[in-house]
């Protein structure tokens, strides 16, 4: 199989072994250090987005954030429901599209949220366009911070 992007990506899976995570239709690309404060989903390119702020929240803010990849929602809707909670967990989640938000309702639970475009038509490098409609790692960990309670040094769950 060849994946290809227009964008320069950065390989970003480095678990050892041979397994096919991508055929469960959804994996744990990130596991979060300690319980999660947050999960972060994401498919394609938008996965580094999720990796970066996973990352800065860990190291500047304290908050243990998962990343999940999600490149076939089909796939993973036919997974069994426990493999799917320990995968999504019960924390906030916050999808990261830079398409629209449909579809993305049903992963992100009840008290989720998405950063994402919100419009149609926009022309532009994707980095441009990134930074216009807030899809970037800055807008995802702001996001986080106030889905994970984190207020003042304070820290909620």
């Amino acid at each position: 199989m060849l994946a290809l992007s227009r964008q320069a990506l950065p390989m970003l899976r480095t678990v050892p072994g041979d397994e096919n995570l991508s055929a469960r239709g959804a994996y744990v690309l990130r596991e979060a250090k300690g319980p999660r404060d947050v999960t972060l989903l994401a498919t394609g390119s938008e996965v580094e987005i999720a990796v970066v702020a996973a990352e800065t929240l860990r190291s500047e803010k304290g908050i243990a954030a998962a990343v999940v990849s999600m490149p076939c929602w089909e796939k993973f809707e036919a997974q069994d429901e426990s493999y799917r909670e320990r995968t999504l967990g019960s924390a906030p989640r916050i999808a990261i599209e830079a398409a629209g938000r449909l579809g993305w309702d049903r992963w992100m639970g009840p008290r989720g949220s998405f950063i994402g475009m919100q419009g149609f038509g926009a022309s532009a490098p994707a980095g441009e366009l990134y930074k216009h409609f807030g899809i970037t790692a800055e807008h995802v960990v702001a996001e986080a911070l106030r889905l994970a309670g984190h207020h003042k040094g304070g820290r909620g769950r």
